[in-house]
């Protein structure tokens, strides 16, 4: 679990997140969302403390990542796994050494324990076998997952992904939106996800934070975000005529199937 509480930021006299505060759950994909420039790239930088708040406190578990050293710091994040948006691989390495390269960095594993680590994220996420190739050999997709891959060998407690669908087909993002979704579950992580694609809303939004000009416009999940009465919300959600037109028929069908029951009840009686 990762809890903020009253976040500010500001850069210089522009406060690009005024009075957040949410609970991000253990074992759910917890989405922030927004149009751009509302805060949400700004706070997940917070959260991983790439950024420092002007006040509040962010609370990893029992932990106040807020008011940590800096060596408290280090040790927490080795339990954080993060998938950037481009993927952010090092072109001159291969997929082996991409994935390898936080166990040089943070274990003391021999090379032997940590190919067999590494072999074993890339068949979870179903690329056996593409260890000596390179990112410029890669599809989108397949860049994604090796950036997957990589973001979950140190086993992190806590997985942070930044608009994980960027550039990515319809198709291929639903196939990165399950993987994430079942890597979640699987171990039972925090996982926090910086996203504007409706689709992953829609498929694996389980606590959803809506910000909106930097503040908390609204926080529920994705079978709650269709039958929303915020404006602001539905204007973001729901922004072509078709979207909107599909809005008002699951409306319409909804209190069609109350009528039938409440039809129902009365026949019964």
């Amino acid at each position: 679990m990762i809890e903020f509480k009253h976040i500010i930021k500001s850069f210089d006299e522009k406060i690009v997140l005024n009075d957040v505060s949410h609970v991000m759950q253990t074992g759910l994909c917890n989405l922030i969302i927004g149009t751009s420039g509302s805060g949400k790239t700004v706070l997940q930088k917070c959260l991983v403390g790439l950024l420092e708040p002007n006040s509040g406190e962010i609370v990893y578990d029992d932990q106040s990542f807020t008011g940590m050293e800096e060596d408290q710091r280090k040790e927490l994040r080795q339990q954080i796994g993060m998938l950037f948006q481009g993927s952010a691989l090092f072109d001159s390495m291969t997929v082996q050494q991409n994935v390898m390269f936080p166990l040089d960095m943070f274990t003391k594993k021999n090379f032997a324990e940590k190919l067999k680590r590494v072999n074993e994220v890339l068949e979870r996420v179903n690329l056996k076998d593409v260890n000596p190739k390179y990112p410029a050999e890669l599809s989108g997709g397949m860049k994604k997952r090796v950036g997957i891959a990589r973001a979950i060998v140190l086993n992190p407690k806590y997985l942070f992904c930044d608009e994980p669908n960027s550039g990515l087909d319809p198709q291929t993002s639903m196939v990165i939106d399950k993987l994430i979704y079942d890597i979640t579950k699987e171990f039972n992580m925090t996982t926090v996800i910086n996203t504007h694609d409706m689709n992953s809303v829609m498929e694996i939004g389980e606590n959803i934070i809506y910000l909106y000009n930097g503040k908390k416009e609204w926080s529920g999940n994705n079978k709650e975000i269709i039958y929303s009465k915020n404006e602001k919300l539905n204007a973001f959600i729901f922004a072509s005529e078709f979207l909107q037109d599909a809005k008002d028929m699951r409306m319409l069908e909804a209190r069609g199937k109350i009528d039938q029951n409440r039809d129902m009840d009365e026949l019964m009686k």
